[in-house]
């Protein structure tokens, strides 16, 4: 039986038996509206309460600042439609960068339609943001800079702080898409002084299906969703119970591993895989910044394959793998990340990402290392500009 090793966790994480058993009792006999003032809803109203405080003590904000919604990609368009029809009056100019989720590119691109303006920003061959182009695209009429804190297909970690300083010397509200990395690197928005945040559940071994946004305090939204009122006003729908519950437990995890430096010994494996990876490969290339990447993250291209090969020989092997975003991993095109670094359409084809979690073992980092070699001189030898490459 082959060894299984996920290796797709920038994609979904799996459910922590902690998140599980927290969420359990609300997916049986515990079934209250949390909005119902007799004892069922009461008994939800506590709970959410509760996870409410996990979810803000991650990241140092207060409860009040914490709008739970159905995933992050809602969150990001609440950011980003809110903003834009709370801040029409003042502007309508807002500025993002080439390589956001798109989540947030399809928002502006939607506000586009009906009258706002974007800038997209240039990133440099590592993809971070080029921070003289934000400084020259601010204009007067600027009302939101939106930018990822870390990328989701090549780890990059962008310069955040000053991002959010340039920001503020212009009065212009800033929101960080920060789904691959809160639970993974240490965020304070006290500290960043960010007026908005976006989290996931699932990326931090929490269920699917809800997310957050931090909202800092006096910042205005226009909710884009109508309806009861719910959470402060700002999403209404009845609560998620059992998937608020479980995000709340799977903050609280996430502070623990952060506070007991998980997250260190995640990135020493991963520059074992990827020391590993550029010394019996030839003509593999690291993908985003050398050193400001997300600790677990791994991203390479390799000339003269195609990713889509790759990840089937990978999964036939028992190693589950994504080639970019898992959200376009499906696509026969590149990865618009890859390509806004500058990275050629025939490089882009043969990426691959590899994203470590909390169970990933230096045993599973020998395994790929023992089978990636041999997948992609077999890859090589069926493509007319591979057929004479050999590895070390």
């Amino acid at each position: 039986m082959k060894r299984k090793v996920y290796m797709d966790h920038s994609a979904t994480t799996p459910l922590a038996i902690e998140v599980f058993e927290a969420m359990e009792p609300y997916l049986k006999g515990s079934f209250g509206n949390p909005n119902s003032i007799h004892a069922w809803g009461r008994e939800a109203r506590k709970a959410v309460n509760e996870a409410r405080d996990q979810i803000a003590d991650l990241i140092n904000a207060e409860s009040r600042e914490i709008i739970i919604t159905g995933g992050g990609s809602e969150a990001d368009n609440l950011a980003i439609k809110g903003t834009a029809f709370a801040l029409q009056d003042k502007g309508k100019h807002i500025i993002t960068s080439a390589i956001e989720h798109h989540a947030v590119l399809d928002a502006c691109d939607w506000l586009e339609k009906i009258g706002f303006e974007v800038t997209v920003l240039p990133v440099d061959s590592n993809g971070t943001v080029d921070l003289e182009a934000l400084e020259k695209a601010i204009r007067d009429d600027t009302i939101l800079i939106t930018i990822m804190y870390a990328n989701n297909e090549v780890g990059t970690i962008q310069p955040v702080e000053k991002i959010i300083e340039i920001a503020k010397k212009r009065g212009v509200r800033v929101h960080l898409d920060g789904v691959q990395a809160v639970g993974h690197i240490p965020v304070d928005v006290k500290e960043l002084d960010v007026d908005l945040l976006t989290l996931s559940a699932h990326k931090m071994y929490g269920p699917k299906g809800v997310g957050a946004l931090y909202v800092k305090k006096g910042t205005k939204l226009v909710p884009i969703i109508h309806g009861g009122g719910q959470e402060f006003g700002l999403r209404s729908g009845t609560e998620n119970t059992a998937g608020i519950i479980g995000f709340g437990a799977a903050a609280k995890l996430a502070k623990r591993r952060l506070e007991e430096k998980e997250h260190l010994k995640e990135a020493a494996l991963r520059d074992k895989l990827l020391s590993g990876i550029m010394k019996n490969i030839p003509h593999a290339h690291i993908t985003g910044h050398p050193t400001q990447r997300l600790p677990f993250h791994a991203s390479v291209c390799f000339d003269f394959i195609e990713g889509e090969s790759l990840l089937l020989r990978l999964d036939a092997e028992g190693i589950g793998a994504s080639s970019g975003s898992a959200c376009t991993s499906g696509s026969l095109e590149p990865s618009h990340v890859l390509l806004a670094m500058g990275i050629s359409h025939e490089r882009a084809h043969g990426s691959l990402r590899l994203t470590l979690g909390k169970d990933t073992t230096e045993e599973d980092i020998d395994y790929i290392l023992e089978v990636l070699p041999k997948i992609v001189t077999d890859l090589r030898a069926l493509s007319p500009l591979g057929k004479d490459i050999t590895t070390r």
